[in-house]
């Protein structure tokens, strides 16, 4: 898996430094933050959508879509893919990584 996310990280860090023209993940960039951001949180809660309407393929390829838009968010941001592959790592190492629940969590 993680040599999938890294050819992925590695042609979007590509589109960053080399623009081509047409390139949806230039007009990303060229946009800004802002709009990065704002289709992180359209394809999120496209996500949400999918998973509640039960049909997995559906929920599949909007998972897709949020994670090619966290990696144009990471690449703005410089943030390498190490840096998230690093922390599931870590986490994954935990054992009894229960953490105190907040009041609102129990109630919802």
């Amino acid at each position: 898996m993680n040599d999938t996310l890294s050819k992925l990280y590695q042609v979007v860090q590509d589109r960053k430094a080399n623009p081509q023209e047409g390139s949806y993940t230039c007009y990303l960039f060229d946009k800004g933050l802002d709009k990065i951001l704002k289709k992180v949180g359209e394809e999120c809660a496209e996500t949400i959508i999918a998973a509640k309407n039960g049909v997995q393929a559906d929920t599949v390829g909007e998972i897709s879509d949020l994670i090619y838009h966290l990696m144009v968010m990471m690449v703005q941001e410089g943030i390498p893919l190490e840096a998230v592959t690093g922390e599931l790592d870590r986490r994954a190492g935990k054992i009894g990584n229960l953490k105190v629940m907040k009041q609102v969590d129990r109630e919802t």
